[in-house]
């Protein structure tokens, strides 16, 4: 019994060049020849940077907001319904230590309608103050919302 060897069988040089090396396809074949893939590499390496630098720069951009700024934060943290004229809100306002603090309240009837707006300074020396403050209302209020703080101006 005399056994036969194909090429490629296992036990067999393959096909594959030594060394490792995939051959090339040949010209024309898959719609591409190496100078447009060279095209397409090098376009797509730009894009790539450029849209990184896009990204860098945001990040900047935001750090640079985030940790410069300073910043005023205020919570709702309870209120009130005193009378038909007045609601007392409890505002717990974060703000720098030297600085001075703005909040805006307002209440709202049962039926939406906005009854009363103002706004707040909060001056305390300190980083927290936790203070009530009383808004005056047009007619009975049934809610207090803390529409948002900044530091004051001059």
């Amino acid at each position: 019994m005399t056994s036969e060897r194909h090429p490629g069988a296992a036990g067999t040089p393959s096909a594959v060049p030594s060394g490792g090396a995939r051959p090339a396809p040949p010209p024309g074949r898959y719609g591409r020849s190496a100078p447009d893939d060279a095209r397409t590499d090098r376009r797509l390496r730009m894009v790539g940077a450029g849209l990184g630098a896009l990204f860098l720069a945001f990040l900047v951009w935001t750090g640079i907001s985030v940790i410069g700024g300073e910043r005023v934060t205020g919570t709702l943290t309870g209120f009130t319904v005193v009378s038909d004229e007045e609601v007392e809100a409890v505002l717990q306002v974060r703000k720098p230590a030297d600085g001075v603090g703005v909040c805006t309240v307002r209440s709202q009837a049962e039926d939406g309608l906005e009854v009363g707006r103002a706004q707040f300074r909060f001056e305390a020396e300190g980083e927290v103050e936790l203070r009530a403050v009383t808004l005056r209302t047009t007619q009975r209020g049934t809610s207090a919302e803390l529409l948002g703080c900044v530091l004051a101006e001059g």
